[in-house]
């Protein structure tokens, strides 16, 4: 199985590329072929097989010799890498498939953000609606005790994150965060309180890691603006695989 999950994250992440490139652009993902920006030449099939045909091309177009990013096979390479370790983690767990979309999501989410310092709606939305109908089928699947600490945890992250918005009028978290925050809520609350609060203070952690970090390099200063969704997206997955655990050691040395 965890082959067959890397394999799909392949074939995914060569879709995300595509989402990565038109979403911000309002193209449609669905309609027409993928096409070489430079010479407009269409992508033929042969040419559309995860990381193996960017080889083959030695990362340039077949008709223009065009260099073709690195990103590309990075992207699919990365998407297949946490499809893997998401079914050797979670195995046959009904909650898996709501985990790879959110996985998916996250990957175009992060490098979207990172490009243009937006979440966009297209892709938050459609995404909490895809985990929302996940997680109802693996509550009908393993029953419904995971429900509720996953719909307080929603609320949980929406007060953080909505609040955080409000309090700064925008200027310091964007809407988009607060429309991505109810499916990390979500997906982690089913998992437990553990992920659901280690991945929430793991995203702020990681943030002002970097801030420091890049600060202390130059490279920004103390009010510059820095896309939020890579962190929040990080401390989630940080919660995913590690919060349990986490949770469970910190309530033994407290004592409950």
């Amino acid at each position: 199985m965890t082959v067959a999950l890397g394999v799909l994250g392949l074939l995914i992440g060569s879709f995300l590329n595509v989402v990565v490139h038109r979403v911000p652009r309002g193209i449609s993902v669905v309609g027409g072929r993928s096409a070489c920006p430079r010479c407009a030449a269409t992508i033929r099939p042969r040419d559309n097989v995860p990381v193996i045909s960017w080889l083959l091309l030695g990362g340039k177009c077949r008709d223009c010799a065009v260099p073709i990013s690195i990103r590309y096979p990075l992207v699919e390479l990365a998407t297949g890498g946490l499809f893997a370790v998401l079914g050797m983690r979670f195995g046959l767990d009904p909650v898996l498939p709501a985990l790879l979309v959110l996985a998916a999501a996250g990957v175009a989410l992060t490098l979207i953000d990172l490009d243009t310092g937006r979440l966009p709606f297209a892709i938050t939305v459609p995404t909490l609606g895809a985990v929302a109908g996940l997680l109802v089928v693996a509550g009908s699947v393993r029953g419904w005790s995971s429900s509720g600490v996953a719909l307080l945890s929603v609320g949980v992250w929406c007060a953080v994150y909505g609040g955080l918005w409000l309090g700064t009028a925008g200027r310091g978290m964007g809407l988009g965060d607060v429309v991505l925050a109810p499916s990390l809520g979500l997906v982690l609350g089913w998992l437990g309180w553990g992920p659901s609060l280690i991945g929430l203070l793991a995203g702020f952690g990681v943030g002002a890691l970097v801030g420091v970090a890049l600060i202390a390099a130059g490279r920004a200063q103390r009010r510059s603006a820095v896309p939020f969704g890579p962190f929040m997206l990080a401390g989630a997955a940080f919660g995913i695989f590690a919060g349990s655990d986490l949770w469970s050691a910190y309530l033994r040395v407290v004592g409950v």
